[in-house]
């Protein structure tokens, strides 16, 4: 799996654990080995410009995702396809605050947000009730499980986005 993290912030983070918490994801969706993803991390003017260019809202959000290829998890026993999954796009500063108000720490904050991004250019979505409530118990699942794996402790963070 190629995962390009670029760090454009100005913040100083946990790049490992966002690179090892979005293969880890990908793996448990089974998406094809040598399939592509980019995640980048802007600092909040970038992301307010993305913000309002792409969703026509105004501020700083906490993540964007941009799919490629449209790479669906596969199944098992199903031949997987490879491509570029597309682009994952984190904001640090707003990482933080989120991760302030729900007790945890920014990197928490930025690993639950890269699954959360991960699911959604995979075509997970959450307007409808019935969405959030599978894409939200699949991003739960799937950080307990990589918490789990690397013997951390606790459960993973509450979501925060919306």
């Amino acid at each position: 799996m190629s995962i390009d993290v670029n760090n454009e912030s100005g913040w100083e983070v946990d790049e490992q654990s966002v690179l090892d918490v979005a293969r880890f994801a990908l793996d448990r969706m089974r998406i094809h080995p040598l399939s592509e993803l980019s995640v980048i991390l802007v600092d909040t003017d970038a992301m307010e410009q993305l913000h309002i260019q792409w969703m026509d809202e105004p501020g700083p959000t906490d993540v964007m995702s941009f799919p490629m290829d449209e790479l669906r998890p596969g199944k098992e026993g199903e031949e997987l396809p490879q491509g570029l999954l597309g682009d994952i796009v984190l904001c640090p500063e707003v990482a933080l605050k989120q991760g302030k108000d729900g007790g945890h720490s920014m990197d928490d904050e930025l690993q639950l947000l890269t699954v959360h991004g991960v699911l959604h250019v995979l075509g997970y979505d959450h307007e409808e009730p019935e969405e959030e409530r599978e894409m939200f118990g699949l991003q739960k699942r799937i950080l307990d499980d990589w918490r789990a794996e690397r013997g951390l402790q606790g459960p993973s963070p509450a979501p925060t986005t919306r």
